[in-house]
């Protein structure tokens, strides 16, 4: 028996637009092992491309950067003054430029791929494990098989494009795009392909004969972008001066290679650009220096004609004062001159280094005018002896700093080593970084989880099948009795396909209270025969009629069932298939469908041959009989009011199975006639939507339905936790 609550009560209702948290905690208990299964799955996923992906290694290397280079050059005295260096950002750019990734391509031919054809999926596993080539393998690469290419160009239109080159015996081996061979070759020759738009050097093939490799010609562009992507330059603290340079790779050796190609190139740009500015102040100098000696010289000559013509004037002690004074300013300012040449070059005016150097100069230009105005003061004679010996000795002081410039240059450009030094070379490290084993093994076993929790809550917010008779009440319609799911039921079942059927169907090959009397389900119905005895007192006949709102509920197995266990209990019966279009009782009687209700009513068979026995004592059942084309005629006929007439008269109790209410009119037609009408309801597949429609439909065909049977119920920790509802066995 079943029992749905404490008699006198009923339990409150949760609100539809409220989540029972109890439902959906039952939900994923009644689901556990799919949700285990689930996650179980996305586990081994994890694991296995943890296992099958190509690892890839990180090399790591060091570099400083000083402020200054050893020796300076002697033209920057103001800019180093003002810390002119370039920063540390830009040292960042700098290594990360096309200019120097570019090199490293070049040098270490980054724009030439060459990939081995493997097994599907784990072919790489296989060589990583070091697994040599078996018998089996065909055009596969397997571990100690490698090529070397010395030389691979290919015209522009061809960048970018698969070659599959294919080894042979000999030292021979041919070449394929895209599935085209386009010639063969020899290793360690050149080779030209395709009038001469491929050319190619294979310098050595370690494979045997069948062996394929993949060659393609990358544009710089396309490697350079690869090889940044993979390389990563940050420096340590704020100000250090240290960047850390990091580069992974799928071959570590290559990581290795790479880095220290990188660091190499930066190091040497670094020289070449400290040689080159000291290269250029030097040119400058030298090309300065003869307007300079020629200066000295028409100075020199000014002097002595000077001194002849005045007989060896001499100069005072305040002149000799003032003329030392005016050399060294017009020293300061011819070097800065010399300076201002140099850095126009880079700045314009506006730039901080050349706007402090033109304010120095013009601090120097107004000292040098207050001391021409004194001279303007000293005696005709005094003035111009004055003028050629301050321009003497201007033109030596500059000439001297000039040569001394010219050597020191000479020795900075010897001596020139930048300002970068590599202090850790390349080093690998000796464990991938990618991929994380252990993090995509967690997380794909926690997606796994989410996953599947999603699902089965989406699923159960999204189901709105009744899970409890008071659901069904609430929908307003009684509940006669609750049908348990029952597992000796599934026994019964089995697959019938015919011939115009694309897919088969599931049909009763036997009668459940026959075989297997004490099930809980056959109880049930027990309880089902004893409330219909006091519900039928009422109705104005023994006929009653079984339907549904939609088909697959199960109403044929509570009908047969219902109609044994009436018999069994010394009622004669007759069982009736009104559904005429796919009923299948007959088949739960081992019969077949011919000669049945559809016959009878078509005048095509009479009384005493539809009616069989069903080899249940006080039980016989009459099949649907041959499909007609207009079976909802048939039944409106005056031959199936007559005929059910009959059946009263002479049998106990008539139960009549009709097709889904709204599916067809079939239900509706046939509860005219009869006095009892019951709904069977599936469990978790019946919306309570459902059922008011299918009971409106019949009200306003003149059919009452007296109440319902929730059938397939399972005992689930959704509706134990959700509406407290519980089955009970009594043995």
């Amino acid at each position: 028996m079943s029992d749905s609550h404490i008699p006198g009560t009923k339990p409150p209702a949760v609100a539809d637009d409220e989540i029972d948290l109890g439902r959906l905690f039952g939900l994923l208990i009644d689901h556990k092992w799919w949700i285990i299964g689930i996650t179980t799955l996305f586990a081994v996923i994890g694991v296995a491309y943890a296992l099958l992906a190509t690892p890839d290694y990180r090399a790591d290397a060091l570099v400083q950067v000083e402020e200054k280079a050893g020796m300076s050059n002697p033209l920057e005295d103001v800019r180093a003054m003002l810390g002119e260096e370039p920063s540390t950002d830009a040292q960042l750019g700098i290594l990360r430029s096309r200019m120097v990734l570019g090199r490293a391509v070049d040098h270490e031919r980054l724009d030439l791929v060459v990939e081995p054809t493997r097994l599907p999926v784990v072919g790489d596993l296989l060589v990583r494990l070091g697994v040599e080539r078996p018998d089996f393998a065909e055009s596969s690469v397997w571990a100690g098989e490698t090529l070397n290419i010395g030389q691979f160009q290919v015209d522009s239109p061809l960048t970018g494009r698969a070659f599959t080159l294919t080894a042979g015996e000999g030292g021979y081996y041919s070449l394929s795009l895209e599935g085209q061979s386009i010639g063969e070759g020899e290793v360690g020759k050149d080779s030209t392909f395709l009038d001469g738009q491929v050319t190619l050097r294979v310098a050595e093939i370690m494979a045997a004969p069948g062996a394929e490799f993949t060659l393609i010609k990358r544009s710089r562009l396309a490697a350079i972008n690869d090889l940044r992507s993979r390389f990563s330059v940050s420096q340590q603290g704020s100000d250090s001066g240290l960047l850390d340079l990091d580069l992974t790779d799928a071959k570590p050796e290559r990581a290795a290679r790479v880095l220290d190609a990188i660091s190499e190139i930066y190091l040497t740009q670094n020289i070449q650009r400290q040689s080159a500015e000291a290269e250029q102040s030097l040119d400058f100098l030298v090309g300065q220096e003869p307007e300079i000696r020629e200066q000295l010289r028409e100075a020199e000559n000014a002097l002595n004609a000077y001194r002849t013509e005045r007989d060896s004037v001499d100069l005072s002690l305040e002149t000799q004062s003032i003329l030392k004074r005016l050399v060294d300013l017009e020293a300061q300012l011819n070097e800065l001159e010399f300076t201002e040449a140099e850095i126009s070059r880079r700045f314009s005016p506006e730039h901080p280094t050349y706007s402090a150097l033109l304010d120095k100069k013009q601090q120097l230009v107004q000292e040098r005018e207050r001391l021409n105005e004194r001279i303007e003061n000293l005696p005709e004679t005094q003035q111009q002896v004055l003028r050629r010996t301050r321009d003497v000795e201007l033109n030596q002081e500059i000439y001297l700093q000039l040569r001394n410039k010219i050597q020191e240059m000479k020795i900075a450009k010897a001596s020139t080593v930048g300002n970068v030094r590599i202090l850790d070379e390349a080093v690998v490290q000796p464990n991938p970084v990618e991929p994380k084993k252990p993090l995509i093994v967690v997380l794909a076993t926690l997606m796994g989880g989410m996953l599947s929790v999603g699902i089965v809550l989406v699923r159960g917010l999204l189901r709105h099948g009744v899970e409890s008779p008071e659901q069904v009440e609430e929908a307003g319609l009684p509940v006669y009795a609750s049908v348990p799911l029952s597992d000796e039921q599934h026994k019964l079942v089995k697959r019938v396909k015919h011939r115009r059927e694309r897919h088969g169907h599931d049909v009763v090959s036997g009668i459940l209270a026959e075989r297997a009397p004490a099930d809980t389900s056959i109880e049930a119905l027990r309880g089902l025969r004893t409330s219909l005895h006091f519900a039928m007192l009422e109705a104005g006949d023994n006929r009653l009629m079984i339907t549904g709102p939609s088909p697959g509920i199960g109403k044929s197995f509570v009908s047969a069932n219902l109609a044994a266990v009436c018999a069994q209990g010394g009622q004669r019966v007759l069982m009736v298939d009104a559904d005429m279009r796919k009923g299948h009782l007959h088949h739960a009687f081992q019969g077949g469908s011919e000669c049945g209700l559809s016959d009878l009513l078509s005048g095509k068979a009479k009384w005493a041959a539809v009616v069989r026995d069903s080899g249940i004592e006080n039980l016989s059942y009459v099949a649907r009989g041959t499909a007609p084309p207009n079976p909802a005629e048939l039944l409106m006929n005056a031959d199936f009011t007559a005929f059910l007439e009959q059946a009263s008269r002479e049998f106990d109790l008539v139960i009549v199975d009709t097709p889904p209410v709204l599916a067809v009119t079939d239900a509706a037609l046939v509860g005219k006639h009869c006095g009892t009408s019951l709904m069977v309801v599936r469990f978790q597949l019946n919306p309570a939507k459902e059922l008011q429609i299918a009971a409106r439909r019949l009200e306003t065909a003149g059919v009452t339905v007296k109440g319902a049977i929730l059938n397939a119920v399972e005992r689930k920790a959704a509706t134990r936790y959700g509406y407290g509802y519980y089955n009970y066995a009594y043995r």
